[in-house]
């Protein structure tokens, strides 16, 4: 009753940037929350290499074979997505290095994948990259702190 006693989890910003809500994400999938509710990060300008990082403690599910996105399970159970920018897994690895595997466990904040925005923006593509909880069930409430990176989100479990 009242939400007490529910439990929370805090999602870090994957890399420094501006953090947005989800749906500011020039991508319909994203934006309409067809995959979840969450935020997105939008990386400096002059962004060259950055170390994508675990929004939160738990295991990788899934670290993509192109390394443009890693799915992971917190250590509460909430499922997360990252996907690094939009149309990336066209880039078919080009520019991405997986730092951690599918199975490992990470601790927040711990790098998963290395990314060059550079070449993201070279190739014409979006480096905003989305980070979203995929079992809306799960979510009884997300609230987005818009801004610098660092804590970008917390969302109360069901």
């Amino acid at each position: 009753m009242f939400g007490l006693g529910k439990k929370k989890e805090t999602l870090l910003a994957p890399f420094a940037g501006a953090v947005v809500g989800v749906d500011q994400v020039p991508d319909p999938v994203f934006s309409q929350k067809m995959l979840g509710d969450g935020f997105a990060v939008v990386p400096a300008a002059d962004a060259g290499t950055v170390d994508v990082v675990a929004p939160c403690a738990g295991r990788l599910a899934k670290v993509f074979n192109t390394g443009h996105a890693f799915a992971l399970v917190s250590d509460q159970g909430l499922e997360v997505l990252v996907h690094i920018g939009l149309e990336t897994v066209e880039m078919k690895g080009e520019g991405f290095e997986a730092l951690a595997a599918t199975g490992d466990h990470v601790d927040a904040g711990q790098p998963v994948i290395r990314a060059d925005v550079a070449a993201i923006r070279a190739g014409g593509r979006d480096p905003i990259t989305p980070v979203v909880c995929t079992k809306a069930k799960q979510v009884a409430k997300l609230v987005v702190s818009d801004g610098d990176a660092g804590p970008a989100a917390t969302v109360t479990l069901n």
